[in-house]
């Protein structure tokens, strides 16, 4: 009776073990994870306060500034229909420009601005990121929404 008793204890405490585990590992994969929105989505108040995630789009012509004798450099994306201006401290990738598919990781400021701690540039002439790609599709059969 008692082996059973303690067999019982001991696979109840394992499970429980096993069930804690997951809870710490779920919500540490939530924590982590960035989702991707559009500057429409942006616009719309879609993404979470306070929280980091990825916006994508094009680098509109003409809004790139950078701050002489500073890595500090300030953009605006666009998906064709809505805008969101990014600011960002850091070596920009080479292939960066105007006119380019960019995705960049950060968060929301307050007044709208995103702030970049990672921006990733397109690898060659025929490729857009998949997102960027996506929101551009949607927002022209849309008609601009």
């Amino acid at each position: 009776m008692k082996s059973r008793h303690q067999r019982l204890m001991g696979i109840g405490l394992v499970l429980g073990g096993v069930a804690l585990g997951a809870t710490f590992l779920l919500r540490a994969m939530n924590e982590n994870i960035l989702y991707y929105y559009s500057p429409s989505q942006v616009a719309a108040g879609d993404p979470p306060e306070g929280r980091r995630f990825r916006v994508g789009g094009l680098v509109v012509d003409g809004s790139v500034a950078r701050k002489p004798g500073d890595l500090e450099v300030s953009f605006v994306l666009t998906d064709n229909a809505e805008t969101v201006p990014v600011s960002y401290a850091g070596i920009l990738p080479d292939l960066f420009r105007e006119g380019q598919g960019i995705i960049a990781h950060g968060r929301l400021q307050d007044g709208g601005v995103f702030q970049a701690d990672e921006v990733l540039a397109q690898h060659d002439e025929n490729y857009m990121p998949p997102e960027v790609a996506d929101s551009l599709q949607q927002v022209h059969a849309g008609g601009g929404q």
